[in-house]
């Protein structure tokens, strides 16, 4: 769990990857991988197996939900925009990190104490754009003289911690290092291992924006076929009120629909008699609410099979979150054994309609 831990600690919004791309540059490099990169910074690492039978790209994205220095009052305090989608709601009273080029700086997003709310205010939520960022300045001069300005990314703050079952996994931005992690582990658990194609593995950046980084990615290998490495809502906590469908410990995650694509079906099947042909358990998640960066994937050029492979995640979107080690364990056994099972082939037959 170093990797995991390391990963997710590091600081790295939408277009400030910088920090997790090195730390996917050092891991591919120790698998021996060719490393290809795109012009937006996306990274992937390329290995062959025992032929050239068909090009499988594994991508997870680097970037997590962060916000953007949009003002600096004369009081030094700073306001912000959102990078990716965030519950107003989960804000308040929050610590964050401003990174600048040369300096990190710990703040909390403002919010009043109880004490002096009035009834109004107590029922009311309160929106993102009146929110304010306290660094601990005493004016915009202060705040300039350290070296933060308008532009600076601004991420969540929350360390890496394994709770008492040994398997829940409490961290920041799960959503998506855990889909980092799931490419490296795979591409490290594939040395030694025969299969008959190339497989190309590492992330994205941008997702959390519009899939960017999906829609430039593509182009640098021309894959046959894709699998987007990300999370999915874990429904196993009593907001969803006795909705179990998804949850933490249950296996993989196999997502069949959501609002960016529905996957190629015969590749799903395909997936789903992998998984119980070599005992591996997985679930199976419809998630009408967001997309994936395989959204992006499945209508490069005249269109590749794809399908969103990952685990199920609480707390998506906020300063913490979990998920389960066991799954990610699973899901990374699944995707060795579909780079196994795939050929030229089998994947031919997917886009025979």
């Amino acid at each position: 769990m170093d990797l995991l831990k390391e990963l997710t600690e590091a600081y790295g919004t939408s277009g400030f990857e910088g920090a997790i791309r090195k730390i996917m540059h050092r891991e591919i490099e120790k698998t021996g991988a060719k490393i290809l990169t795109d012009h937006m910074g996306s990274i992937v690492g390329e290995k062959s197996g025992t032929a050239n039978d068909v090009k499988i790209m594994l991508a997870g994205h680097m970037d997590e939900v962060g916000f953007m220095v949009k003002e600096i009052t004369k009081d030094g305090y700073l306001y912000f925009a959102p990078l990716g989608g965030w519950w107003d709601q989960v804000l308040l009273a929050q610590r964050v990190k401003v990174i600048t080029d040369k300096k990190e700086f710990t703040g909390v997003i403002g919010s009043k104490p109880p004490h002096i709310l009035t009834p109004e205010e107590r029922s009311k939520v309160y929106p993102m754009k009146e929110m304010f960022i306290d660094i601990g300045a005493k004016s915009r001069d202060m705040v300039r003289e350290w070296g933060i300005q308008v532009g600076d990314p601004v991420l969540p703050i929350c360390p890496f911690e394994i709770l008492p079952d040994n398997d829940t996994i409490l961290a920041k931005a799960m959503d998506n290092r855990a889909g980092c992690y799931l490419a490296l582990e795979t591409l490290k658990g594939l040395q030694g291992v025969e299969h008959p194609n190339t497989v190309y593995a590492g992330a994205t950046v941008q997702e959390e924006v519009g899939l960017r980084g999906a829609a430039t990615l593509p182009h640098v290998m021309d894959p046959d076929i894709a699998i987007a490495l990300d999370m999915g809502v874990s429904k196993d906590d009593p907001s969803h009120k006795g909705e179990k469908t998804v949850a933490l410990g249950k296996g993989a995650l196999i997502t069949f629909l959501d609002s960016s694509m529905i996957p190629n079906t015969r590749f799903r099947n395909f997936i789903i008699e992998t998984a119980e042909k070599n005992n591996i358990p997985y679930q199976i998640d419809l998630m009408l609410g967001g997309g994936t960066d395989a959204g992006k994937f499945h209508v490069h050029k005249s269109g590749i099979p794809s399908i969103v492979l990952g685990v199920p995640t609480r707390y998506m979107h906020s300063h913490v979150s979990m998920a389960s080690k066991q799954d990610l364990e699973n899901t990374v056994k699944l995707l060795i054994a579909i780079v196994q099972g795939l050929d030229k082939k089998t994947v031919q037959s997917f886009s025979q309609y």
